[in-house]
């Protein structure tokens, strides 16, 4: 039934434009807003809904993984820009990444608490 349709996936925040400042600006999307809604456009024409919610809560589950290619040198450079990594037990080397069970990862937050990540293929 929904075989050709172009799904896409969306997640709140409490406050669209702090959202669209550190996804467009911090992380470097591609950011366009309609409706007080954000959409995040993606490479490959991708795309993410952004929306308000008075009573958001956020996800305690990584809403938006973004692959790289080199995970220090990207983990690095958003440490530049001021993320701070998510640490959620000793696998963790100096720089946030994750070593261990599967490929390399780090998390961080968006300003309204919504878990993302970068994870090297």
């Amino acid at each position: 039934m929904f075989k050709d349709t172009k799904a896409y996936s969306g997640f709140s925040v409490d406050d669209t434009g702090v959202a669209k400042e550190f996804y467009g600006s911090t992380l470097g999307l591609d950011v366009t807003e309609d409706h007080g809604m954000l959409q995040l456009n993606l490479a490959g024409g991708a795309q993410v809904l952004v929306y308000p919610k008075d009573n958001h809560v956020p996800a305690e589950f990584t809403v938006l993984n973004f692959p790289v290619d080199d995970i220090t040198a990207t983990a690095r450079e958003l440490a530049g820009r001021g993320i701070t990594f998510e640490r959620y037990d000793d696998k963790h080397d100096a720089d946030g990444v994750h070593r261990g069970d599967g490929p390399p990862i780090a998390w961080f937050k968006d300003p309204a608490g919504n878990v993302l990540s970068i994870i090297e293929e």
